[in-house]
């Protein structure tokens, strides 16, 4: 919510602070969270190794809700830029950290409808963000009041972390094994004890992952392997269009008479939801890989509806239709697969030693994109044309059905460690874990 809060109420920031009229300043406060999303992600990994999940969470807080002050009290340029950055570098770490917390701590039979609901808290602060926004069309100093309400979250997060567990495989990693078999019995069952204790005391006795994992040792096999899909499914899941679909949808929605755009992106808000809901009861069931091939089958027959109903309009008001169809339909198999899974199964791959650092590589590699999708996308829109932009996205969603098909395993069912032996079998002088 604390990105997303300044896109609406720009306006209104640019001609208070002087700079309205200019668009290179305008966009470089929405998106100058982007440089410190990126650099955070980069932090996260050493932050997690040496903290814990538990207490890094706790001072991410502290760039989240600073930044978001010192935004909502900024009198200059110069100070809404640094509140932005500030705020970038606690979601940079947060986006990391989430999906490592989610998959550490959850039982292994729903640990995919747990990571689910990340998406869904996306889509829950996207549209709470839309509800802050409409004051502001009537009150040009509503911006403030909005970026203080989205300082909360931060102050929230710290204080809900304190009563949180950490996770039971960082635990045994720094030697607590008592806390560790603790929550392990709270939160798996008194079953699962023994067995999780000594997979995760063998991988960590193998790999070392007591000692935390350096950045070069990305290039070693099997992380380096691990770091190459991560990356890969970012940069085809955000060059699959959905900014630039997220970016473009109000003006969509205003050729079939939809003109306000906070009701535009409620509906856009609204359909992610629902895909969101509809992963989080699949994702255990049908499986990641499957979910993830038929999300982009979907959003790639999505788009060559949209480009066709644009280049071979029949009818207008057809047309038009068809486009709205083809918008929500497309954000809907998104949210459904493309969403959640690609944060989900990049954790579920990595090995406990180097889990930080694959994952914060991955996120930065996601923001580099997005911010390159954003550059670029009206741009191109201008020269080519919506048509051949949108069939552009469609064949990159093809392309990212294929390659998961071909390089993802299927993690259903299977624990971290399980997972890690699969793919590493010199961990593991046997068999059992092997497919």
């Amino acid at each position: 919510m604390i990105c997303r809060v300044m896109n609406g109420p720009i306006v209104s920031v640019a001609r208070e602070l002087g700079f309205e009229g200019d668009p290179i300043l305008e966009g470089l406060v929405v998106s100058i969270f982007i440089a410190g999303a990126f650099i955070g992600s980069l932090t996260s990994g050493s932050l997690v190794d040496k903290l814990g999940c538990r207490r890094t969470f706790q001072v991410v807080t502290i760039p989240l809700a600073l930044g978001a002050i010192i935004s909502a009290q900024a009198h200059s340029l110069d100070e809404i830029l640094f509140g932005r950055f500030l705020v970038g570098l606690g979601i940079g770490v947060n986006t990391v950290l989430v999906p490592i917390y989610v998959s550490e701590v959850s039982p292994t039979k729903y640990r995919g409808s747990l990571g689910t609901l990340c998406q869904i808290g996306t889509c829950l602060g996207i549209i709470t963000s839309l509800f802050l926004g409409i004051p502001s069309e009537t009150d040009p100093h509503w911006w403030r009041t909005m970026l203080y309400i989205a300082s909360a979250p931060a102050f929230i997060l710290s204080l809900g972390m304190q009563f949180a567990v950490e996770s039971p495989r960082w635990l045994c990693k720094i030697g607590r094994l008592d806390d560790a078999k603790s929550i392990i019995k709270n939160l798996w069952g008194p079953s699962e004890v023994e067995r999780a204790i000594e997979d995760i005391q063998s991988v960590i006795k193998n790999d070392g992952s007591d000692v935390g994992g350096r950045w070069l040792e990305l290039l070693e096999e099997p992380h380096s392997r691990v770091a190459l899909v991560g990356g890969s499914l970012f940069i085809l899941q955000q060059f699959a269009g959905i900014n630039g679909v997220l970016y473009f949808s109000s003006l969509t929605f205003k050729d079939v008479g939809i003109a306000n755009g906070a009701l535009a992106s409620l509906y856009v808000g609204l359909t992610n939801f629902a895909g969101a809901l509809c992963a989080s009861y699949l994702i255990d069931k049908e499986g990641r890989k499957k979910l993830l091939l038929g999300s982009y089958i979907g959003m790639a027959l999505s788009m060559f509806l949209i480009a066709c109903s644009i280049s071979f309009p029949v009818d207008e008001e057809l047309g038009h239709n068809l486009s709205i169809i083809g918008v929500l339909m497309y954000i809907f198999t998104f949210a459904i697969g493309a969403g959640p899974v690609t944060g989900l199964i990049i954790p579920e791959l990595s090995s406990a030693k180097m889990r930080g650092k694959i994952m914060g590589f991955s996120f930065s590699v996601h923001w580099v994109c997005n911010f390159l999708v954003g550059l670029f996308f009206l741009d191109l829109v201008e020269i080519l044309g919506v048509a051949p932009v949108y069939a552009g996205f469609g064949s990159v969603s093809l392309l990212a059905a294929l390659y998961a098909k071909y390089n993802i395993i299927e993690t259903k069912g299977r624990s971290l460690e399980e997972i890690e032996i699969s793919l590493n079998p010199s961990l593991s002088d046997t068999d059992k874990y092997k497919q």
